[in-house]
């Protein structure tokens, strides 16, 4: 057996602050379980946390998504028993290791056709997914959408699922490279970033209407061909900064190009209570069992390679879902 790591870091800063400690076993307490890993997740919010952008308290580990098996349980624990399969997309922080105490009623049980490492490429994406097409704003037939990083292992899943609900997907990628990937995935039109063109191209190919919603996780580079992409009384998401937080926008502004809309969510807002997260778990898993969305594993890496995998992912050098194996 593979010695047990974790992987934290002092301070925020590069992929190589991080580093590899022991882990020692340890009994769950109350309401806990302690979970042996065997798929871990990469998401784009790891790198931002890693980096300070995103504030964490430091020193700290890192991840949020994973899943494996459970092999002891505290006082109080019903919802899951030892040796089932799991999976978990919210914090605590510390889903880069081996193995792990983690809240019982946070686990998602794990059906018998899901992998485990597609379980831990799917669920923190695909809960990511799931609000904003149906809480941040309610995506249905004759929606007109826009989505950057459409390429990417989220933007995949959020084109895939908002072609299902009958929306014209409208695909943003970095490169002419990921045009074709974006198609594959459920868009409708995609187009390759460059702010000055984009918004006539979004106007065209929306007949005139412009779009609805722009889910725009990029930040500072994107922000304002985002707005400009917008219907009046549309709605912007922002709900990244990949590269680098936006430019304040005042109030003047959203209301002299139409009446919009700004909101910028989180997952863990969403997911606040127990309850709520798990009903979006549900649908997720029903989403991927029905193929509506497919979990898809661009590469995995040994835990001890996270450095390379989040030099991986910031350099945009990832197709898809990037999993740590332990």
């Amino acid at each position: 057996m593979n010695p047990l790591i974790k992987v934290r870091m002092d301070a925020a800063g590069t992929p190589d602050g991080m580093r590899l400690e022991p882990v020692e076993v340890q009994a769950p307490g109350p309401g806990q379980v302690w979970l042996e890993q065997t798929a871990i997740g990469v998401n784009p919010l790891d790198v931002s946390q890693r980096k300070g952008a995103v504030a964490i308290a430091f020193p700290s580990g890192l991840g949020l998504e994973g899943a494996g098996r459970v092999a002891a349980v505290g006082e109080g624990v019903t919802n899951v028993a030892v040796g089932e399969r799991v999976g978990y997309a919210t914090g605590p922080l510390g889903a880069y290791s081996s193995a792990r105490l983690y809240p019982a009623e946070r686990l998602v049980k794990l059906p018998d056709a899901l992998p485990d490492d597609a379980a831990a490429a799917v669920l923190f994406k695909g809960i990511t997914a799931q609000y904003l097409l149906k809480t941040t704003h309610a995506v249905g037939p004759g929606s007109r959408i826009v989505i950057y990083g459409a390429a990417g292992a989220l933007g995949q899943l959020m084109c895939a699922w908002a072609r299902h609900l009958g929306a014209l997907v409208i695909g943003v990628v970095s490169k002419a490279a990921s045009v074709e990937r974006a198609r594959a995935a459920g868009c409708d039109e995609v187009f390759v970033f460059d702010a000055a063109t984009l918004p006539g191209q979004v106007l065209q190919a929306t007949g005139g209407l412009k779009a609805d919603v722009v889910y725009d996780p990029i930040g500072r580079t994107t922000l304002g061909a985002s707005l400009d992409c917008l219907r009046p009384r549309g709605l912007l998401v922002s709900f990244g900064a990949t590269s680098g937080l936006p430019d304040p926008i005042s109030v003047a502004t959203l209301n002299a190009k139409g009446s919009l809309f700004l909101t910028r969510p989180s997952l863990a807002a969403h997911t606040a209570t127990a309850a709520d997260y798990q009903e979006r778990a549900r649908d997720v898993l029903a989403a991927v069992a029905a193929g509506i969305i497919v979990p898809g594993v661009w590469r995995r890496y040994a835990l001890a390679e996270v450095a390379q995998a989040h030099g991986d992912l910031e350099q945009g050098r990832s197709q898809g879902a990037i999993i740590l194996t332990p």
